[in-house]
C-alpha cells in the first residue's frame, strides 16, 4: 500500500533521506565550531568583568531598552532582552530538535531511545543528589538542577577535536543523550522554576498557539507570518509567570514534521536548519557574553557560596559521569537494553565525561534559581570550573580512546 501522507512520495524519498542526513551532518558541524565560539565569548566576558573596564560591562547589560507599539510601552534592561527574549529562539530550536527526534530520530523507537533516556535520567539524578549533599538548606537547595544539564555545543565541539576515529554510534549516543537532557531541563524549568501570577496569560498563550496551528492548516509557509502568534505566546507566558523562553519550546513542538509538497524538506527541518547557525554563532555567544562575566574581585568563596561552587563543580565533573555510566551499565547488566554496534565501554566512559560539560542551560537555570548575587556568582563559577575539569578529562580519556580505536582495540 502506498503511503499517502504528505511528503511520502516514493520517488522523492531517497532524495529527502539524503538531504535529511546532510542536515544532521550540518548540525554536528555547526555545533562543533560553535563550541569554540562559545568558549571565546565566555572567556571575553570573564576578562571584561575582571578588567579595569568592568563597570562598562555591567552598565551595558543594565542599559534600558524600550519596546513601544503606539500607546503601549514596555521597558526592560538589555540583560532581560537577551535572557528572556533572544533565548526564546534558542529554545525554539531545542523544541524543533526534540520534535524531529521524536518523529523519526533516536527517540522515535522505544528500543533505540530507552538506553539514552535511562542514561540521561541517571545523569540528572546523581548530580542533583551530589549538589544537595552540600547544599540541602533553604536558599541554596533551590540550585539543585544547575549541574544536571549538558551543553550540546561544547560537548560536540570537544568530541570533534578528538577526530574521526571516534565511532559514529558514539556521536549518535552523545547527541541523543544531550537532546533528552534538554527535554528534562525544559521540564525542570517549567515545573520547578516558574511561578504563576496571572492565569489570564494562559488564554493569551493559547490564542497564539491556535493562530499558529490555523496558519499551518492554511498551508502558510512564510516564517515571517508566524512572528505574530509567536509574540502572543511569548507575551502570554510572560504574563502567566511561566518563563517566557518556554514559548519557544511550545512553538518548536508544534512545527510540522511532514512536507507540504514532494521534494521539499518538512518545515521542522527547514526552519531549524535556517535558525541553527544564528543560534549557535550569535544568540548563544551573546548569552555567554552577558552571563559568564563573573567578577572574581567581589566573589565570596566561603560559607554558603563556597559550598554552592563545590556542589555544582563536583556534580558536573563527577556526578554526570557516574550517573550516565552507572545507569548505562546497570541497564545493560539487567538486560533491559544493549550497547549499539561499535559503542564500547570506553566509548560510554567518554560520553559520561562529555556529559559533565555544562554551560548554556546550567547558567540559565542558575539565574532562575538564585536572586542572591553571591550565590549566583558562586554557581556560575562552579559551572565554569566543573566544565573545565570535564573538558580536560574528556580530552585526556578521548585521546587515549581514539588512539586505541586507530589500532583496532576496543
Amino acid at each position: 500500500m502506498t503511503d499517502q501522507r504528505p511528503g511520502r512520495n516514493p520517488s522523492g524519498s531517497q532524495s529527502l533521506a539524503e538531504r535529511a542526513l546532510a542536515t544532521l551532518q550540518h548540525f554536528l558541524h555547526v555545533e562543533a565550531i560553535s563550541g569554540i565560539v562559545l568558549l571565546a565569548a565566555a572567556a571575553a566576558a570573564l576578562l571584561w568583568a575582571n578588567s579595569p573596564f568592568a563597570r562598562s560591562y555591567h552598565d551595558l547589560w543594565n542599559l534600558p531598552i524600550p519596546l513601544r507599539f503606539g500607546a503601549f510601552a514596555f521597558e526592560e534592561p538589555l540583560h532581560f532582552w537577551v535572557n528572556d527574549a533572544l533565548m526564546t529562539v534558542f529554545f525554539l530550536v531545542v523544541g524543533m530538535e526534540i520534535r524531529r527526534e521524536i518523529h523519526e530520530g533516536t527517540l522515535s523507537r522505544f528500543d533505540q531511545a530507552i538506553l539514552p533516556v535511562l542514561a540521561a535520567f541517571g545523569g540528572v539524578v546523581v548530580p542533583a543528589l551530589i549538589y544537595l549533599s552540600f547544599n540541602a538548606v533553604p536558599g541554596r537547595g533551590h540550585g539543585w538542577a544547575i549541574p544536571t544539564a549538558t551543553d550540546i555545543a561544547f560537548a560536540v565541539g570537544v568530541l570533534a577535536l578528538l577526530g574521526k576515529s571516534i565511532p559514529g554510534n558514539v556521536r549518535v549516543f552523545l547527541l541523543a543523550l544531550a537532546i533528552i537532557d534538554d527535554i528534562i531541563a525544559v521540564l525542570i524549568i517549567a515545573l520547578f522554576y516558574t511561578s504563576g501570577n496571572d492565569p489570564s496569560g494562559l488564554a493569551v498563550a493559547a490564542l497564539g498557539v491556535v493562530m499558529a496551528l490555523v496558519f499551518q492548516r492554511l498551508g502558510i509557509g512564510s516564517a515571517y507570518v508566524y512572528v505574530v502568534p509567536a509574540f502572543i505566546v511569548w507575551a502570554g507566558f510572560l504574563m502567566t509567570g511561566v518563563h517566557p523562553t518556554l514559548a519557544g519550546v511550545v512553538l518548536g513542538l508544534i512545527t510540522p514534521v511532514w512536507s507540504l509538497r514532494p521534494e521539499i524538506l518538512p518545515p521542522v527541518i527547514r526552519v531549524e536548519t535556517a535558525l541553527h547557525p544564528w543560534v549557535a554563532y550569535v544568540i548563544m555567544p551573546i548569552f555567554a557574553l552577558a552571563n559568564a562575566g563573573v567578577s572574581f574581585k567581589g566573589m565570596e568563596l566561603s560559607g554558603g557560596p563556597q559550598l554552592v561552587t563545590l556542589g555544582v563543580a563536583l556534580a558536573l565533573c563527577a556526578g554526570k559521569p557516574i550517573g550516565v555510566i552507572g545507569t548505562t551499565w546497570l541497564a545493560v547488566r539487567i538486560g533491559w537494553c544493549r550497547l549499539a554496534p561499535d559503542v564500547s565501554w570506553s566509548g560510554v566512559c567518554l560520553i559520561g565525561l562529555l556529559a559533565g560539560i555544562g554551560f548554556t542551560m546550567s547558567i540559565f537555570i542558575a539565574m532562575l534559581a538564585f536572586t542572591d548575587e553571591k550565590l549566583l556568582d558562586a554557581s556560575k563559577f562552579g559551572v565554569l570550573f566543573g566544565s573545565l575539569i570535564s573538558v580536560t578529562l574528556s580530552l585526556g580519556w578521548g585521546a587515549e580512546y581514539a588512539h586505541r580505536q586507530q589500532k583496532g582495540e576496543r
